[in-house]
C-alpha cells in the first residue's frame, strides 16, 4: 500500500473520498503509517511533507557512504522522488551512482537530487545574487535548493559594491523579484544595497569568504544583522540551503484577501 508522504498526496485522496472514488476507511489506511522509519542510526521523518510541505531533507556531512545510501534506499521504497541530498562529498555521490542510484551530483555546490523530478513545474520568481565569485557555491546551493523545490530562479553573480553600478543596473530584474537572496562576504554590504532597492523581503547569506578580519563570516555576519535596510532577514553563516527553503515558503504563500 503506497503511503500518503505529501501534502499534495493527502488533498488528492481526500478529494478521492468527495467524489465517491475511494471510502473513508480505505483513505484512512492508507494514510495509517508510522510517521518515522528507524534505521538505527537515522529516524526518517516521513510526516514531514505533510507537516511542512516538503520532505526530509539528507544533511550528507559527516554521514558515510554507507548511510546516505541506507537512507536514500528507504525513502525510494516509500515512493518519493526529489530527494535533496546537502554537503555531499563527491566520492559518496559517485557511491550512490555505482548503487545504480538516479542521482544528479552538483559538486560546485555540493548538492545532489535522488530521482529528479522531470515534470517538475516551476513558479516564480526568485532572484539569488552573489557579492563576488567566490561566494558562488553558497549561491548555488539556495538556488538549486529552491529550484528542486519547485521555484523559478534568475542568477545575478559577481555584482558586489566594489563596483556599484554593476548591481544598479540589473534594478529592473530585482524589482520583479518575490524574494531576493544575497550572498556576500568581506563586509557585506550588498545585503544593505538591495534592501534599499527593493519592496520584496531579502534574505541574506554570509559567507565565509574574506581576509583574517572576516573571521570566517562573523564579520558578514554582524554586517548583515546590523543593516539599517528594513526587510532583511539573516540565516548562518555559508548556509545557501537555508537561504533557499526560506525563499520557497515565501515564493508560494498565497496572498490573504
Amino acid at each position: 500500500m503506497k503511503k500518503i508522504n505529501t501534502k499534495d498526496e493527502i488533498i488528492e485522496l481526500l478529494n478521492k473520498v468527495k467524489d465517491g472514488k475511494i471510502s473513508p476507511q480505505k483513505a484512512l489506511l492508507h494514510m495509517q503509517t508510522a510517521p518515522f522509519e528507524n534505521l538505527g542510526y537515522a529516524n526518517i521523518d516521513y510526516h514531514r511533507g505533510l507537516r511542512k510541505g516538503v520532505n526530509e531533507v539528507i544533511f550528507g556531512l559527516n554521514k558515510t557512504k554507507e548511510q546516505i545510501f541506507g537512507i536514500v534506499q528507504d525513502m525510494l521504497k516509500k515512493g518519493l522522488t526529489d530527494i535533496l541530498i546537502t554537503r555531499i562529498k563527491s566520492d559518496a555521490a559517485q557511491f550512490l551512482k555505482n548503487k545504480k542510484i538516479d542521482i544528479k551530483h552538483y559538486p560546485i555546490a555540493n548538492l545532489a537530487v535522488v530521482k529528479p523530478n522531470k515534470n517538475r513545474k516551476l513558479i516564480g520568481n526568485i532572484v539569488i545574487v552573489s557579492a563576488g565569485s567566490s561566494d558562488i557555491p553558497v549561491c548555488e546551493e539556495a538556488a538549486l535548493t529552491a529550484e528542486i523545490l519547485g521555484n523559478k530562479v534568475y542568477r545575478l553573480y559577481d555584482v558586489g559594491v566594489s563596483g556599484l553600478h554593476r548591481i544598479l543596473s540589473q534594478q529592473e530584474i530585482l524589482l520583479q523579484a518575490r524574494v531576493i537572496i544575497v550572498a556576500a562576504g568581506m563586509e557585506a554590504a550588498l545585503a544593505g544595497v538591495i534592501g534599499g532597492l527593493v519592496s520584496c523581503p531579502v534574505i541574506a547569506v554570509p559567507t565565509s569568504v574574506g581576509y583574517g578580519a572576516s573571521f570566517n563570516g562573523v564579520a558578514a555576519l554582524l554586517g548583515m544583522l546590523n543593516s539599517c535596510a528594513s526587510g532583511i532577514s539573516v540565516v548562518n553563516i555559508d548556509n545557501g540551503f537555508g537561504a533557499g527553503y526560506i525563499a520557497n515558503m515565501i515564493n508560494k504563500m498565497e496572498s490573504v484577501n
